[in-house]
């Protein structure tokens, strides 16, 4: 229901200075275009580098588990994997024990993409770990106390 009353543009600016959602959108999507910058030489995106990097197991993983360790529903998951496979650097296959599943696998060209993105997000990681004014790993356990 709404109250029709005019939200004071204090409240606004106690929003922009505090809202721990707006923040981390903002620092995420920094540095989603940093990593989009620095991976672009090789031709994948950050969102890209982590889906990959994500199939880079002994054994190829199913869609679900991709989807719950990159925090993603499987549509999105399914709509960000196509363009990889187009490129042939991600196969799908019928899982061998439960034919309604699907197995996630690196193909070799997707293992050579990878493999050239890992020292660009090394260095890449390194220097904004430097840039931050407090620790790295203190700032990922405190994400990572959010997560689901």
């Amino acid at each position: 229901m709404r109250n029709g009353k005019p939200i004071p543009f204090e409240t606004t600016l106690l929003v922009r200075d505090t809202c721990l959602c707006l923040h981390v959108q903002r620092a995420a999507r920094t540095l989603a275009r940093r990593f989009d910058d620095a991976f672009r030489d090789v031709g994948i995106t950050s969102g890209q580098f982590s889906l990959l990097m994500s199939l880079n197991r002994p054994d190829p993983p199913t869609i679900s588990a991709v989807a719950e360790l990159l925090a993603m529903d499987r549509t999105t998951l399914t709509a960000a994997l196509k363009p990889l496979q187009r490129r042939k650097l991600v196969t799908i296959s019928v899982d061998r024990q439960d034919r309604r599943s699907r197995r996630l696998s690196l193909s070799a060209e997707g293992r050579a993409v990878l493999a050239s993105a890992v020292p660009i997000w090394t260095r890449t990681h390194a220097e904004i770990d430097k840039e931050l004014p407090r620790s790295a790993a203190a700032l990922r356990k405190d994400l990572m106390a959010l997560k689901d």
